[in-house]
């Protein structure tokens, strides 16, 4: 249900979130991050991209390592 909004206000942006065939999660930013220990990362990129196979070095985001490994069964 949508919350109610103000005549002033702005219209909410459904985020859009793109799985990659062995890739990473492309979500449409700006985004807020809650990472495991409750500290929040923000970014202002239009897209950012998410990890799904745990080999970046800068997890949860993606640094394309994936590409230099071959995955063994896709999640997508």
């Amino acid at each position: 249900m949508d919350a109610p909004r103000t005549p002033n206000a702005p219209a909410a942006r459904t985020p859009r979130v793109t799985p990659l065939q062995d890739g990473p999660l492309l979500i449409e930013g700006p985004v807020e991050i809650v990472m495991q220990d409750g500290t929040v990362q923000r970014s202002d990129r239009p897209t950012v991209a998410f990890c799904t196979c745990r080999r970046s070095l800068r997890f949860p985001f993606c640094d394309t390592s994936h590409r230099r490994h071959a995955r063994l069964g896709g999640h997508f």
